[in-house]
């Protein structure tokens, strides 16, 4: 890995109020920026102040859509630790999506290193408050000026970082979600399973369909048949049916979540296998008619785990678990905040110590 150069910025901003944090409002006084050109490979690895980027208009992102993107927290403990959660499954990830949009590859150890640096830097930027985080966004994009329609030959690897607050200002609470009936999120052979920026703008349209009728969120239903569940806007899903718990299997077409992968986990070690499979809408709808529908939950970075009250598909309304949070979602979203912070012990070392 090369050195990190490191130009530290003249003009701090002033920190937030961490009691009004919002999502990825405000962000931290530095960058991370690393270049890639066919002939030099990465190069260049350096830390400066958080500013904007200067592109051609005839830059390959604009026109054919090269950029793939992470997300992941780090948290401040009550001893003053930072810890990060998982980077590795995040940059084990980032390869993948690179893959997929014709990118090339990071060297995975390198990629946490230069992450680690940059949070270093920016320490005092990650929140006190019980419940905030430091949120950390890698994005890679294609930079060279073409019109040619194949992969560009010139990246930027970017980290940006904002502090954020508490998900759930009052209590994790269950959603009411829409089961998209109309609308298309991915393929099998196609993006699905890499997290790329098109994949998000696809669901847009969808989403904001949903809220406008009141729902929090949308559940995708797979492109070919339109009746095997994928997963629910920017997160996973498992049911827990007739005392079974169940997710969708990764079939090519739903993204491998960091949180999704902990959840199993955890619920094995607690003697509650999860089943990965193709699940239908119908069969869900079923158990919720025959009363087996026990309790939903969505899993994802920002929320960690997301408790569904309410299913809505087509003229169908399901109530899970009286609309209530379920025993198993509380337990998980308590054991994963708690390892993250550092109130729980962390017996896989899925935290990653940047500072102590």
């Amino acid at each position: 890995m090369n050195e990190i150069r490191i130009e530290r910025s003249t003009a701090l901003k002033q920190k937030p109020d961490p009691s009004t944090l919002e999502f990825g409002k405000v962000y931290t006084d530095h960058m991370f920026l690393l270049d890639y050109s066919s002939e030099q490979g990465w190069h260049d690895p350096r830390i400066v102040p958080y500013g904007p980027l200067t592109l051609d208009p005839a830059a390959m992102v604009f026109h054919y859509g090269q950029a793939v993107f992470e997300g992941l927290k780090a948290f401040r403990t009550k001893d003053n630790r930072i810890l990060m959660f998982r980077p590795d499954k995040n940059a084990e990830r980032l390869n993948v999506s690179n893959e997929r949009l014709s990118i090339p590859q990071l060297d995975e150890s390198a990629v946490i290193e230069y992450i680690k640096a940059l949070v270093s830097v920016d320490r005092d930027w990650v929140p006190t408050l019980e419940g905030t985080s430091l949120y950390i966004r890698p994005f890679i994009f294609a930079t060279e000026p073409c019109l040619g329609v194949r992969a560009a030959k010139q990246y930027v690897f970017a980290v940006i970082m904002s502090p954020v607050g508490a998900y759930y200002k009052e209590g994790i609470h269950p959603v009411k979600i829409n089961v998209e009936s109309q609308y298309v999120r991915a393929v099998r052979g196609g993006t699905g399973f890499a997290k790329t920026a098109g994949n998000y703008a696809s669901g847009i349209k969808a989403q904001e369909e949903a809220k406008h009728d009141g729902y929090a969120q949308v559940l995708w239903l797979d492109g070919k048949e339109h009746k095997y569940i994928e997963e629910v806007g920017s997160m996973n899903i498992f049911f827990k049916i007739g005392g079974e718990i169940v997710t969708p299997a990764l079939n090519g077409s739903i993204l491998a979540g960091v949180t999704r992968n902990s959840v199993i986990r955890l619920l094995n070690d607690w003697g509650l296998p999860v089943t990965e499979k193709t699940i239908s809408i119908e069969e869900i709808h079923q158990a919720s008619a025959e009363g087996k529908l026990e309790e939903a939950f969505g899993t994802g970075t920002a929320a960690v785990i997301s408790p569904v009250g309410q299913l809505h598909w087509q003229e169908h309304t399901m109530t899970i678990n009286g609309g209530e949070t379920g025993e198993i979602a509380r337990k998980l979203y308590e054991t994963i905040t708690g390892i993250q912070n550092g109130t729980l012990p962390d017996s896989y070392g899925w935290n990653v110590v940047v500072a102590e």
